[in-house]
Parts: structure tokens; C-alpha cells; sequence
């Protein structure tokens, strides 16, 4: 609870009317979560004004309306006029919850890649040294062992502050964070402060939003800018930056805080080398400070390797010695959704991962070509209402590693499925090989089971795109659908 004083101090104001002299219980955007003694802020959104629904705020229970266009209320409801009001909410919403991230150490991964797997590597970790973790992510969200749904993979500043309110409420000491480019360029995490910021690498992704490369790398770099920021109220920052990465020296250069940098190739202060894949795991050597580790993980793939080299940098950053991570590292297994194998007996191996940028799906299939014995078989396509330039960049990498391909339709949205297929099949044509062979099936479902039903001994069949989501987006219906329930379905079959 804050006065409403105390929250208009916070606010560069335009006009004040109405009764200030209340007590706020809770501050919202979205007009169906107003309760008695609500704030109410109206955004006006790309699809979606929120001024058109302060009366219905106003049903509900909220005694004040942060706008920016003039409005008719009743008397006594406290209108605030400013010029932004997602400015407004950026500002006051973490104030009313009492900056609830400065109660807890947070550490935050952003990349086009990895961020799920390493954040879930680094609260098993954690968690290992007896703290009690929550994260924010793709997947869900978890407080300690309980998890709870998520919409977008970093939630909008009201929900955001909410959660993490949530957290300090059952006495999480860690908060682990996947920090996307779209909440670092909309100032989502406003009121966040960072204890310690992963890169993972940087990759084609989003340029639908981004517009430019350049702008989608300055996104992510505001979270090392930030880490490194004058005035900050928690001490002990610090920062993790894959080099091998393209970009990760550009990144470097944005933050002043202390950096460990990681690398296979021998390129950074904690490397990896040595390393050594089968189907179900990964063996290797981890060097730092002149010190050799062997890992052996449930996991596989070089992306892996690169994901616990980030997790193993940011726990080194938080404190927690090699020895400790080493030990905790040999009980991790693999997050669903991101190479995770479906098993029912069959002589060939079932791999479903989220895999839906360019750098995503080449990293899968250079894994399967690595630990292949016959054939790469390959489902995949890509969403719609989202940069469109990749699907021929993604249909090239599927024509040269797989042997043989199913184009078929991911999560078409707004966008006609056919056509989404068609500009993912030029990339196939340019690329097709002597012996490769592709066909489309634009029903996903059909698609794996004709992969499957195709698949002999010893093939590594690959369903990339959808990894852990259990629902499909067709036009403006969402229906159930998830690809390890299928996957399963059709190796019953068999």
C-alpha cells in the first residue's frame, strides 16, 4: 500500500484533478485486474487504448487514472494527466512495490540463444548451495519448486513487479532472469537493478521489432550498460560474455563491471575443451584460473557446452567456488523442450527442441551430425507475424545438414500458412543436395508422423520449433498441440 501522494511525487505530472487523499492498494494496466482501491493506467498500445476502458476501471474499484488524453470520471477519482503513460508506469509501479529486486540478487540472461537452459542451469546450481531460487522465463515462471504460467518471456513492468514482489514474499534469495531484447528496448525491467548480466551470443532474431541488426545488439547491450551504472544500491556486480560470439566484444566494451569471459576455442578467462558427445550426454574439460575441471553432463551438444560455461561464469560471479558448481552440475538434466529426446523403445532417436532462429537450428543439427549414425530427418518451419527473412536463411540450414525434410507449418498467427511454407521452401530449393529429399506437409500433425513413421535405425529424427509449448496460434484460435504428444502418438504407431 502507498498513498497516492506519494506515488504522484514520483510522476512528472501535466494536470492533477480529483481527490489525491487515498490509499493505493494496487496499480494495474489492464482493466480486468482492478480491485478496490486500484491505480488504473491507461495505455495506449499498438492494437489497444487503454482510455477506453477507465470506465470499466473505474466499475471496478479504481479511485485514480494515470492518462494522457483528457477524460470524463466522476468527481472524486483522481485523474493524473502526463505527457506518457507508460513512462508513468515505468516509473511509479516499482516504487509502489517497494523495488522488490533490490531485495534479492538478480541475475539476468539475455541472447537469441540459450537463455532458457542456462537460466535453469544456474537456479540448479543455486538451489544446490541451499538458496531458495526463483526464475523468470520462456517456460514459466518458478518460485522455489512451484511453477506458474508465463505470456511473454519477460513480463510487462506491472506484472513484472508483481512477481518479483511475490518472490521476496517467500523469501527468495535469487532471483535468475531471462532479460529479452524487447523488454530491454521497451523498459520492462525498469526498476530492476542487476547483480549480474549473461550474454549468450547474438543471432538473427526479432528484426521484425528491431527493424536493424544494430538495434536488436544495442538492446541487449543496455543490460551490461546497466550492471556497470553509477548509483546503484546493491554492490558486488559483474559480468558474463561469451567471446566466441561475433558480437561479444562489442559487448564487453558497454559495461565496466568485472567481465568473465567464456570460449571453446581458448579465447576466454573460463574455457572448455576437450569436449566429447553421445546422444544423451557430453563429457569435457573446464579451465579456469589455471585450474582443470572434468564435466560430465546429461546434456548434449556444443550449444550445451556454451550454456554451462555462461551458467558456471555467473555463479563464479555470484560467489560459489568451481568445486561446488562442478559437483552441482553432475545432477542437471535437460529443460524441456530444448533437446529433449522422446523415448518409447524405438531404434532411432526422437529430438524436440524450440530451435526457431537460423544460429538455433544449425546448432541442433550440427549436435545431430555430430552424434548421427544414419540419417538427419528434419520437421520444422517457422511462425508467422515475425521476421520473415529467416525462413529461406532456415530452410537453406535444413537442406545442408538433413537428409530428409519436412517443411511444414510452426505457429502461422495472422499469416497464411501456405505462404510462410513457400518462402521457408526457397531457402530448401537453393541448398538441396544429391540425395537430400524434402516434401511439404503444411499439418504439423501429419508432418510428424510421416517423419517418424519414416524414420529406420539409427536415424536422429528432428522436430524443431515449438520445443516445450503445448498450443498452436491459427489466425486468432489458439488450440492444443505439443510435439513430444505427438512425437509419442506416432512411435506408438509404429
Amino acid at each position: 500500500m502507498k498513498s497516492l501522494k506519494d506515488i504522484i511525487s514520483t510522476l512528472d505530472v501535466q494536470e492533477l484533478q480529483g481527490n489525491q487523499d487515498v490509499v493505493i492498494q494496487d496499480i494495474t494496466a489492464d482493466s480486468r485486474a482492478v480491485k478496490s482501491n486500484s491505480l488504473f493506467i491507461a495505455l495506449d498500445g499498438a492494437t489497444v487504448d487503454g482510455h477506453n476502458y477507465i470506465d470499466k476501471a473505474i466499475e471496478a474499484g479504481a479511485v485514480a487514472v494515470i492518462v494522457s488524453k483528457p477524460v470524463t470520471v466522476p468527481n472524486d477519482i483522481c485523474v493524473i494527466t502526463v505527457f506518457d503513460t507508460r513512462q508513468a508506469m515505468m516509473a511509479c509501479v516499482p516504487y509502489f512495490f517497494d523495488y522488490p529486486a533490490n531485495r534479492m540478487r538478480m541475475i539476468g540472461v539475455t541472447g537469441t540463444n540459450g537463455k532458457t537452459t542456462t537460466t535453469h542451469m544456474i537456479r540448479h546450481i543455486l538451489k544446490a548451495q541451499g538458496h531458495k531460487v526463483g526464475v523468470i522465463g520462456t517456460v514459466h515462471i518458478m518460485i522455489g519448486d512451484t511453477s506458474y504460467p508465463i505470456h511473454n518471456t519477460t513480463p510487462d513492468v506491472v506484472d513484472l513487479q508483481h512477481i518479483l514482489n511475490q518472490m521476496v514474499q517467500e523469501d527468495v534469495t535469487y532471483c535468475v532472469m531471462e532479460v529479452s531484447s524487447h523488454a530491454l528496448a521497451l523498459g520492462r525491467v525498469s526498476g530492476v537493478e542487476f547483480d549480474t548480466a549473461v550474454f549468450t551470443n547474438l543471432t538473427q532474431d526479432h528484426l521484425d521489432f528491431h527493424k536493424t541488426f544494430e538495434n536488436y545488439l544495442q538492446a541487449k547491450c543496455k543490460l551490461f550498460e546497466q550492471v556497470s551504472a553509477s548509483n546503484q544500491v546493491k554492490g558486488s556486480k559483474g559480468a558474463v560474455i561469451n567471446i566466441d560470439d561475433a558480437y561479444g566484444h562489442r559487448v564487453v566494451e558497454k559495461t565496466a563491471a568485472p567481465t568473465i569471459t567464456y570460449s571453446t576455442l581458448g579465447n576466454g578467462s573460463l574455457n572448455a575443451s576437450d569436449v566429447h558427445m553421445s546422444t544423451k550426454m557430453s563429457q569435457y574439460t573446464v579451465n579456469y584460473n589455471g585450474e582443470s575441471y572434468p564435466v560430465s553432463m546429461n546434456t548434449t551438444g556444443l550449444f550445451n557446452v556454451y550454456n554451462t560455461l555462461a551458467a558456471i561464469g555467473a555463479c563464479l560471479q555470484e560467489g560459489i567456488s568451481m568445486e561446488a558448481i562442478d559437483t552441482s552440475l553432475k545432477t542437471f538434466s535437460s529443460v524441456p523442450g530444448r533437446f529433449e529426446l522422446i523415448e518409447e523403445g524405438q531404434d532411432f532417436a526422437v529430438v524436440v527442441d524450440y530451435a526457431h532462429t537460423p544460429d538455433g537450428l544449425q546448432n541442433i543439427l550440427e549436435t545431430a551430425k555430430a552424434i548421427k549414425e544414419n540419417r538427419i530427418i528434419i520437421v520444422f518451419g517457422c511462425g508467422g507475424d515475425r521476421d520473415a527473412t529467416k525462413r529461406p536463411i532456415m530452410g537453406r540450414i535444413a537442406a545442408e545438414y538433413g537428409d530428409r525434410i519436412y517443411v511444414t507449418s510452426d505457429n502461422p498467427r495472422t499469416e497464411d500458412p501456405i505462404q510462410i511454407v513457400k518462402d521457408v521452401e526457397v531457402g530448401v530449393k537453393e541448398a538441396l543436395r544429391d540425395g537430400t529429399s524434402y516434401e511439404v506437409i503444411v499439418d504439423r500433425r501429419e508432418a510428424i508422423n510421416h517423419a517418424i513413421h519414416d524414420a529406420k535405425a539409427g536415424d536422429i529424427v528432428i522436430i524443431a520449433g515449438k520445443g516445450h509449448e503445448n498450443y498452436q496460434i491459427l489466425k486468432n484460435e489458439t488450440i492444443h498441440f505439443d510435439d513430444r504428444e505427438e512425437a509419442r502418438q506416432a512411435l506408438k504407431e509404429i
